[in-house]
């Protein structure tokens, strides 16, 4: 956390880390009138006066970056994630603070930056390498897998001013992943690239973290932070809120977007206007909400209704959640989420989305909200999150969190024992084999997903 005294010494670098940010701030001054500018620069001194405003994009971030660590950066637009990415890819002074960086860095900050727009994707990709360190031959060995990786065809020899965005993402992100960067900075360069661009970009950072690279990564596309990153910073308003685990980071920021939209929406309605004390007691990771309904218990039942922990492949599971109204309250709906080990969530559901309506609760009295499924995930640990809403009107007004909780319950998945799960979850699939012989005959095999 930013709040250890230790983390705003003078920084060094040892050889466990790569990145070092220590007290970084970052400071604008805001001009009413452009003539206050000018006041500024002549009678600022003399005066002892100011004609400008401060803003602080940043303010007293300090954090650690280790060789081969990916951190992700989460926080609502202007929060200063791009500011910090700046400073350190050295693009940007820091006011106050340092920012140190180990090693060959490449950033990809601003879709064409980096780039000159008379020159030709080829030509950009040559003056990057040499402007990285590596030499022309090392780089004619690479060119014709960046060309590959990029896929712009013929307009790799044309010039990048008339590039398109998608294109100018393939470019620099090819160029940065092949110019062999010790640290990779990338700041929502995916965002404009296509789905199956995106799918590339992804597997190719798999595999740069599985040799050692470094890589700071700033996304709107929380799954793929999460996927990613094992670490997270979340800023907030230009400090940093919390540093540590990415799944709490993200649910650090996903509660205060959530918390936010809540806030609009029960101004709306007297009633819900001032949020309610905690009457229930449960244990969670990170819990928020209005509370005007609570969530009192969440058990995790086989289909015996026995409670567990454990549960084998295939075993049908039940998410019980038991929710208490604390006032007079309608249009209630329960949401339960299943989250792997990493924090990326794989599924989930709404009692409303499946046909359940939850009744108009008076005050004090009960709703017990079961969902069933059977368990098809590969072995290892799993979290439940449950959420508590209220949902809109026929106006669409009137959303509400009343009572959110992450990781509330868990439990550990025992594999298959004969069938090895390709990815998180197996889905039912039939595949079949259909061979043609001489004469006319067909030999057909069907097979069916275990």
């Amino acid at each position: 956390m930013s709040s250890d005294p230790a983390l705003h010494g003078v920084p060094t670098l040892d050889d466990t880390l790569a990145v070092s940010v220590r007290g970084v701030g970052k400071c604008y001054e805001i001009y009413d009138k452009p003539i206050d500018r000018l006041k500024q620069s002549i009678l600022g001194r003399l005066l002892q006066s100011e004609f400008h405003r401060k803003f602080w994009a940043l303010r007293d971030v300090s954090f650690d970056v280790a060789r081969g660590e990916a951190v992700g950066i989460v926080g609502r637009n202007g929060s200063g994630k791009s500011t910090m990415l700046q400073i350190i890819a050295g693009t940007l002074a820091p006011t106050e603070g340092v920012a140190l960086v180990r090693g060959r860095v490449a950033a990809l900050l601003e879709l064409g930056s980096g780039f000159n727009p008379h020159f030709t994707g080829r030509e950009n990709a040559f003056l990057a390498g040499a402007i990285r360190g590596l030499s022309r031959r090392r780089m004619e060995e690479k060119i014709d897998d960046i060309a590959a990786f990029a896929d712009i065809g013929e307009f790799f020899d044309q010039p990048v001013g008339m590039y398109s965005s998608g294109m100018h993402a393939r470019l620099a992100f090819s160029v940065a992943s092949m110019v062999e960067p010790e640290v990779l900075i990338l700041d929502e360069i995916l965002a404009v690239g296509d789905a199956s661009f995106t799918q590339k970009c992804m597997a190719r950072l798999h595999k740069l973290l599985d040799s050692g690279v470094t890589l700071l990564f700033v996304s709107h596309n929380l799954d793929s932070v999460k996927s990613l990153c094992r670490r997270g910073v979340y800023l907030a308003k230009g400090r940093s809120v919390f540093v540590g685990p990415t799944e709490q980071a993200v649910d650090h920021y996903l509660s205060v977007v959530r918390e936010t939209r809540t806030q609009r929406a029960v101004e709306k309605v007297a009633k819900l206007a001032d949020p309610r004390e905690r009457i229930t007691e449960v244990d969670s990771e990170l819990r928020y909400g209005t509370g005007h309904a609570q969530v009192e218990q969440v058990r995790l039942l086989d289909r015996h209704g026995d409670e567990r922990e454990e549960f084998a492949f295939g075993e049908r599971i039940t998410v019980e959640v038991s929710v208490r109204a604390v006032i007079k309250i309608e249009r209630v709906d329960v949401e339960f989420t299943l989250r792997d080990q990493t924090g990326v969530d794989l599924f989930g559901a709404t009692a409303f989305g499946e046909g359940t309506r939850v009744p108009r609760l008076r005050e004090g009295e009960l709703a017990v909200v079961r969902f069933s499924f059977r368990l098809n995930v590969r072995a290892g640990s799993y979290g439940i999150s449950v959420s508590v809403s209220r949902r809109p009107d026929e106006r669409g007004d009137g959303k509400a969190t009343l009572d959110h909780l992450d990781a509330c319950a868990a439990f550990h998945c025992i594999g298959h024992p004969r069938r090895k799960i390709r990815g998180k979850y197996l889905h039912p699939v039939q595949a079949e084999c259909t061979v043609l012989r001489p004469g006319g005959t067909v030999r057909k095999e069907v097979g069916r997903s275990v």
